[in-house]
């Protein structure tokens, strides 16, 4: 069959451009793109006013949409709460929404739902908070019904044993899982806390006496933080809550004050433990680290300590997943953190693998952990990852709801509103000598957390680590409320 000229031209001009597309593909992968200039980020200053009752009331006045979210901040979470009763205040902040003096909780869901917005509740370890999203002209009945939650929970019985059910019934199912395992058992290991979600032991043991005395005790104006962001002006915010909070009374003389957490070991060698879970389909590995004296006020370690974060495991281009998925192909993902607390800070890495590989991953990780203090990090490394704070911290202000949390968040930790302002420049003056002294001085010495099937990595683990005791405890032998961790 012959092919007339015109046809062959046809198919070689597409073989052309076939060709020169795969040449500008291949160019594009091998040269990256240059980060444009970090954009700034201005943020309304936030206006605060003092009722009488000693209430804070924060406001961030953005009118650009006619919408409004409401953070009400208690300064006590489940910090504040005994070990043997851990996941007390949890229970507490979530059962504000499950009924009132006069309204049940699907009384509440339905009313909040009929005026198109949103409420909920719950607490972490520094505080609990309930928060209302509401358009602005719907502002009154929405504080309403949270002024309600707050000053006169029922706390009725049926709601508490419901929600104490479903949480063991959570738990029990997440207590097979590996990486929340390995998570849960880290929290008394390494950090010498405990799940503020509770462990099975003590969510039994928490009863309705329990929970109205933790909210009598917690839940005053003067331990409180009311922040309105977005369509609403100070005066009025000021007027709101005066109407809603203006009456509610503290119980107390002095603020509320807290349980202090902290580790009297000084960790001077890394130290594996593992918790055997047989027949499961992955391991988590984890290293995990207390570290005293960093806490979230020092802005000297802190804004050193986001940017390594960044660098280390803060996204799909750190190291830490870098090295394990992207040229190793040993997990889904790799990533790192940091838990800030009042005196102190948790860090911590995180990743699953094959179980196989479960040794493999631990060293890999110690070595990128290590590479930090003695490795070499470059300017071309080191603005992209500035880069991913900033721009994630600029699209996270541009939200009601998002603005609204990072302000509770610093009158958490009683910083000044103003850092907002300042974040962007904190972020790109950290330097590589800074990032590398903050590794050297805290990131040393931590806990290798292992939750796996440990007949498939023992051996590799015992070779990889020969010199460090393995500590093992059967998955279903753990109980965090003992000193040994197990039954």
């Amino acid at each position: 069959m012959k092919i007339g000229k015109s046809k062959i031209l046809r198919i070689f001009s597409a073989f052309c451009i076939l060709h020169s597309a795969f040449l500008i593909c291949a160019n594009a992968q091998e040269t990256q793109p240059v980060p444009s200039a970090p954009k700034s980020v201005s943020v309304p200053a936030v206006k605060e006013k003092k009722l009488p009752n000693n209430l804070t009331v924060a406001i961030i006045e953005r009118g650009t949409i006619p919408l409004v979210t409401i953070n009400l901040v208690i300064k006590s979470g489940a910090e504040t709460e005994e070990k043997e009763k851990a996941g007390l205040a949890n229970l507490t902040a979530a059962l504000l929404t499950k009924g009132t003096k006069t309204l049940t909780a699907t009384q509440i869901a339905e009313q909040i739902e009929f005026l198109g917005g949103s409420i909920n509740s719950g607490a972490n370890w520094n505080n609990s908070v309930v928060s209302v999203n509401i358009t602005s002209d719907k502002l009154e009945q929405a504080l309403a019904i949270m002024s309600d939650v707050v000053l006169n929970p029922n706390f009725d019985q049926k709601e508490i044993d419901l929600l104490k059910t479903q949480t063991l019934d959570s738990l029990t199912y997440n207590l097979k899982q590996p990486s929340f395992l390995a998570n849960y058992v880290a929290s008394a290991y390494s950090y010498n806390e405990h799940p503020a979600s509770g462990t099975p032991v003590s969510i039994g043991t928490i009863t309705r006496t329990d929970i109205t005395g933790f909210h009598q005790k917690n839940f005053e104006p003067q331990n409180t933080v009311l922040i309105f962001a977005g369509d609403i002006t100070a005066s009025k915010a000021e007027s709101l809550a005066t109407q809603f909070f203006g009456k509610w009374k503290n119980q107390t003389n002095s603020q509320t004050t807290t349980l202090k957490n902290t580790v009297s070991r000084n960790q001077t060698t890394k130290r594996i433990l593992v918790v055997d879970l047989p027949n499961s389909g992955q391991a988590a590995v984890n290293y995990t680290k207390n570290l005293q004296g960093v806490p979230r006020s020092k802005q000297n370690l802190f804004f050193p300590a986001t940017v390594l974060n960044s660098l280390l495991g803060g996204g799909y281009s750190s190291r830490l997943n870098q090295e394990i998925r992207i040229k190793r192909g040993l997990s889904y993902g790799a990533g790192s953190s940091f838990a800030w607390r009042e005196s102190y800070s948790n860090f911590g890495t995180r990743t699953q693998t094959k179980n196989e590989s479960a040794a493999e991953v631990a060293e890999l990780v110690l070595a990128e952990v290590n590479k930090l203090t003695d490795g070499s990090i470059t300017e071309s490394e080191l603005t992209p990852r500035k880069s991913v704070l900033t721009g994630d911290f600029g699209r996270n202000l541009e939200t009601t709801q998002g603005l609204a949390a990072a302000v509770a968040d610093l009158y958490s930790f009683g910083l000044p509103a103003s850092e907002l302002n300042s974040y962007v420049k904190n972020v790109q003056t950290v330097s590589d000598k800074q990032i590398m002294d903050f590794a050297s001085a805290n990131l040393m010495g931590g806990d290798v957390v292992i939750v796996g099937d440990y007949a498939k990595f023992r051996d590799d683990l015992a070779k990889r680590f020969p010199n460090v005791k393995v500590k093992l405890i059967k998955a279903s032998e753990l109980d965090l409320s003992k000193e040994s961790l197990q039954k």
